[in-house]
């Protein structure tokens, strides 16, 4: 009986202590959390879909609670997808050590309310849009190990109070737009590793003190106004691994035992500052160096070898003063030969002279940039670069090299840009090149090369820019070549001795902004097809020998900004539609043979963007050109100009017209059939863009008119002056690696394909910026109703707004067809399939008429089948991934990208939109999965995963009310099952594409035709 009694006794205790925990730290931690969830307004993926009362708050997901008090320890929502504010209830987690709500959207400013949490270690706010200051009152966290506020829209000064921060290991302050200096109380952080300032506009010097924090690894300043010499304290932190300076106003020359005070060092950038003197002979002795850029300064003197380096990536000496232009300024080269880690080599914009050397054949099969341009390199190609495998950029323009370009580059199935203007190098043109199907810029103007240009050029369906001007090539204009559909950005011949006519070909040039084939020996007509080539902005046909009028059908190259057809032997009347040609800003048309009556409007208007020298025939036009004034005879030349033309006789005068009416329904039809099927206008008139106008028309890449982004750039909302053309303009990050080659490979893709379901390229800027760094973008036409994530994750207050905003059935299985229909043309419909490696939502866009286009194609490859079957050992070098959730699982264990991986990922796509879940869903555990879930669930349960607004939408639509439930969900069903069947594991299970296109017209067909008979 005492046993019973202690025990009863012991239970009431026990309620007491837990019924006072529940009104004192536990109780408040659960309502600390409860005030947090409320401030969220979005919660796509469910994470706070457990926080309620039928679990514990301890069983939260993202809520850890120690062992001993049951209060809150931790608590991890990162990349969660949450939207909202953070609530200064926050601040009651008083037993908190970790906070990580990185990689969300929270917004609005962090609390004060931060600096009550005594106990934090962790501070992780990263890639959010939180503004206003950094809460100084941080500092009261004294445990503090980690701040991370990177990516967010912080303002103001760094607080000073942070250098009270004694157990800080890692202050990472990046990307924002912080002002004031570096505080001077950071030399105070005795645990400091690392120290990330950069992207912001900071001001002043590095703080001398930085250099007595024997414990700092990383410290990264770049992208601000920083100033002054570098401390020389800095280069006594001998447990240093990257410093990076760049883009600052930093100057000074480095000490000469650099390399010996800073022997951990794996990266050091100090590209774009005005450092000077020479490069430290002893910076082999940091032998763990894997990545030096010296690039954009003013360094001087002999290169030093870079012996002693074995984990050397990338080294970047351009855009300097080095060498002396003479023998031995590239022997440093030879020290880099055996790196077999080594990637990419930046030199041009130097002094380097001296012999190309041979030993360059012989770098990495790992070497893929080399740029050497704008220096004083004597000799020859090597014979044997195509030695360099993987080689993706081969920049040697504006030297003195000589000899014949090799034909062993033809074996650099990798390259994708070559670059030898301006030099002396002779021969042909080898016909090896036309292997390099990669490739997607050629250069090769300002030589002396001779021959034929080889119609193997052709096999180069990728290439966007060719340039072959000012050499001594001849022969005839090949049809092949001339007629490459993929040359959208320019194609320029001139200064040749090209002959005989223009081939008609040049009609598929329908992307083309620039063409240059003047100053050759070209006879013949002007095609008309050239009317075709509706994009050009350039057009130089001068000095040749061409003759005949200027056809009517140029009529239709309304963005035109330049044209120059002097000096051949054109005859006839000037066309009034140049008048019309609103762009239009430079005409030259002088010493023809033409005749007739000048007009007045839009450019012969202005006299100093018109000349018509030459043509004593000419009559009329403004008072400015002196022209005679037109006589009666002069006014009816235009329809008899003689006798002859009297006496034509009918049944010949039939056959002219119609053959000119055949002309034009051809040209008609012609143009219709290259017209993309949505309606967009295939005839906008569209002009090339610089730097400047896409810095204009973007407001500065001003934030406001940012609309997406990726891995590698940032897309922007652009208006183009002076028509006020709305653009998207995707500018992409060559600072981060493989930038460069994701641009290379859209733009093989984009100028590749053409679909209406595909999103249009209209044109693409490779220039420098205002600093002169490189600047690559791509121009595409804009999508105003955004991409298909935003439509099926959208950011609401309320399900009644979701409700108004979102697709309905008929919306969401014509989006699903568009996209099909996409990737049935990238897989069998062009010359080689296309995979796209990345198919998802936010890669699908949407139109003003809500027709998909599939976007994105940084992550494309060829294939040279259409459809490729994997087995267990293939293996891949391309080490592509794609999206989780969405990428093939047998891409995870190295297999190489196929059709089959698209299918898949088309699968989930389609079962995400049929079911409004992502993939990554937080209610999917324990080898539950989206694919998984559905099939479950058909055919009988399939009410349970579908999005309940196709539901509800079925049940208030008349059209639907008439089908009736019954025949809906069958429709439904049929639907899920092909995504099911896409998404199969097995690449030889999952249904070919085609299939699939036919089968949801056959659904589309059910519920569109009983719509029509209701």
């Amino acid at each position: 009986m005492s046993s019973c009694m202690f025990w009863l006794l012991f239970l009431q205790i026990m309620h007491l202590i837990s019924s006072s925990f529940s009104l004192s730290g536990g109780g408040t931690d659960r309502l600390s959390l409860l005030a947090f969830k409320a401030q969220i307004t979005d919660d796509p993926l469910g994470a706070l879909s457990s926080w309620n009362e039928s679990l514990h708050f301890c069983e939260w997901s993202g809520a850890k609670c120690g062992r001993r008090h049951q209060r809150v320890v931790e608590l991890d929502l990162h990349s969660c997808k949450l939207a909202g504010s953070l609530s200064p209830h926050i601040g009651n987690l008083s037993f908190l050590r970790i906070l990580d709500l990185s990689n969300n959207s929270f917004s609005q400013n962090i609390p004060q309310e931060l600096g009550r949490l005594l106990r934090l270690q962790q501070l992780n706010l990263e890639n959010n849009t939180f503004s206003g200051e950094i809460p100084a009152n941080i500092s009261n966290c004294s445990n503090l190990q980690l701040i991370d506020l990177q990516g967010n829209n912080l303002i103001g000064k760094i607080p000073a109070e942070l250098g009270s921060l004694l157990n800080l290991q890692a202050c990472l302050l990046a990307t924002n737009h912080l002002v004031g200096e570096i505080p001077l109380s950071f030399e105070n952080l005795s645990s400091v590793e690392i120290i990330g300032v950069g992207d912001n506009h900071l001001q002043g010097s590095i703080p001398y003190g930085i250099g007595k924090l024997k414990r700092l690894r990383k410290l990264s300043v770049p992208l601000n106004n920083l100033s002054g010499t570098i401390p020389p304290s800095i280069y006594n932190l001998s447990s240093l691994t990257l410093f990076s300076v760049a883009i600052n106003q930093f100057h000074g020359s480095l000490p000469s035992d650099f390399g010996q005070k800073l022997p951990s060092l794996e990266v050091l950038v100090f590209y774009a500052n005005r450092f000077n003197g020479p490069i430290p002979v002893t910076i082999s002795n940091a032998s763990t160096l894997s990545v030096i850029d010296f690039g954009n300064n003013s360094f001087t003197g002999i290169v030093p070898p870079f012996a002693n380096l074995p984990h050397l990536q990338y080294l970047g000496i351009d855009s300097n003063e080095l060498g002396n232009g003479e023998e031995g300024d590239l022997s440093f080269l030879k020290s880099l030969a055996n790196y077999t880690n080594l990637e990419e080599l930046g030199m041009s914009d130097n002094n380097l002279g001296g012999m190309f050397p041979e030993i360059i054949s012989n770098f990495s099969s790992q070497f893929t940039t080399l740029s050497m341009g704008r220096n004083q390199v004597r000799g020859s190609i090597p014979v044997d670069i195509g030695n360099l495998i993987s080689l993706d950029t081969l920049m040697l323009e504006t030297n003195q090299l000589t000899g014949v370009i090799p034909t062993s580059i033809g074996k650099l199935k990798n390259l994708h840009g070559l670059t030898l203007i301006e030099n002396k190098i002779s021969g042909s043109i080898p016909s090896s090149l036309g292997n390099v199907t990669s490739l997607v810029e050629l250069y090769l103007s300002a030589n002396i090369l001779q021959g034929g240009i080889p119609s193997s050029l052709a096999n180069c369906q990728n290439l966007m820019s060719l340039e072959l001007a000012q050499n001594n090539l001849s022969g005839p204009l090949t049809k092949e070549v001339i007629g490459m559909a993929s040359l959208s950005v320019s194609l320029d011949l001139s200064h040749n001795q090209l002959i005989g006519p223009l081939p008609s070909e040049v009609g598929r040039l329908v992307n083309l902004g620039y063409l240059d084939v003047s100053h050759n020996r070209l006879s013949g007509e002007i095609p008309g097809s050239l009317g075709s080539c509706i994009m050009l902005e350039y057009l130089h046909l001068e000095g040749n020998f061409l003759q005949g009028s200027i056809p009517e059908l140029l009529g239709s190259l309304r963005a035109l900004q330049y044209l120059n057809l002097s000096y051949n032997n054109l005859t006839g009347q000037i066309p009034r539609f140049l008048a019309d040609f609103q762009l239009l800003q430079r005409l030259d048309i002088s010493f023809n043979h033409l005749e007739g009556e000048m007009p007045t409007q839009g450019v012969f208007g202005n006299v100093s963007a018109v000349s018509v020298l030459g043509n004593d025939k000419l009559c009329g036009g403004i008072s400015q050109l002196n022209l005679s004034r037109c006589t009666s005879n002069e006014l009816r030349k235009p329809k008899f100009s003689t006798k002859l033309k009297l006496v034509i006789s009918i049944p010949c005068g039939f056959i002219i017209a119609l053959f000119l009416i055949s002309s034009l329904l051809i040209y008609s039809w012609r143009k219709t059939k290259n017209e993309p099927a949505s309606g967009a206008s295939w005839e906008v008139s569209f002009r090339r863009v610089t730097y400047e106008e896409l810095y204009q028309a973007t407001g500065g890449f001003s934030s406001s008119n940012l609309i997406g982004g990726g891995s590698f750039g940032s897309v922007y909302k652009a208006i183009l002056a002076p028509d006020e053309m709305i653009v998207a303009v995707k500018v992409f990050n060559l600072l981060r690696k493989g930038a460069s080659k994701s641009y290379m490979a859209e733009c093989a893709a984009l100028t590749n394909i053409r679909h209406r379901n595909l999103v249009k390229i209209l044109t693409a800027c490779s220039s420098l910026d205002f600093q002169g760094n490189d600047f690559k973008a791509l121009v595409y036409e804009f999508m105003v109703n955004g991409s298909l994530e935003e439509w099926l994750h959208p950011v609401h207050t309320s399900d009644e707004e979701r409700e108004q905003g979102n697709l309905n059935l008929i919306q969401r299985l014509n989006i699903a067809i568009d996209v099909a229909s996409a990737l049935d043309y990238l897989h069998y419909h062009c010359q080689m399939a296309v995979v796209h490696c990345d198919l998802k939502p936010s890669n699908v866009l949407l139109d003003g008429d809500m027709t998909a286009h599939v976007g994105d194609f940084g992550l494309a490859r060829f294939r040279p089948e259409a459809s490729v079957q994997l087995s267990s050992n293939q293996n891949s070098s391309i080490g592509l991934k794609g999206t989780v959730g969405y990428a093939a699982p047998e891409y995870g264990i190295g297999n190489e990208v196929s059709t089959c991986g698209d299918v898949y990922s088309y699968g989930i796509l389609l079962l995400e939109i049929l079911t409004g879940k992502t993939p990554t869903d937080g209610s999917f555990k324990e080898g539950l999965n989206l694919h998984k879930y559905v099939k479950m669930a058909l055919p009988d349960h399939v009410v349970e995963v579908v999005d309940p607004i196709l539901l509800r939408e079925a049940n208030s639509s008349d059209g639907m009310k008439h089908i009736g439930n019954d025949k809906v969900l069958e429709c439904l069903v049929s639907i899920m099952e092909v995504g099911v069947s896409c998404s199969e594991d097995l690449p030889r299970e999952r249904t070919n594409i085609s299939n699939v296109v036919a089968e949801l017209h056959r659904i589309r067909g059910i519920l569109m035709g009983t719509r029509r008979h209701g």
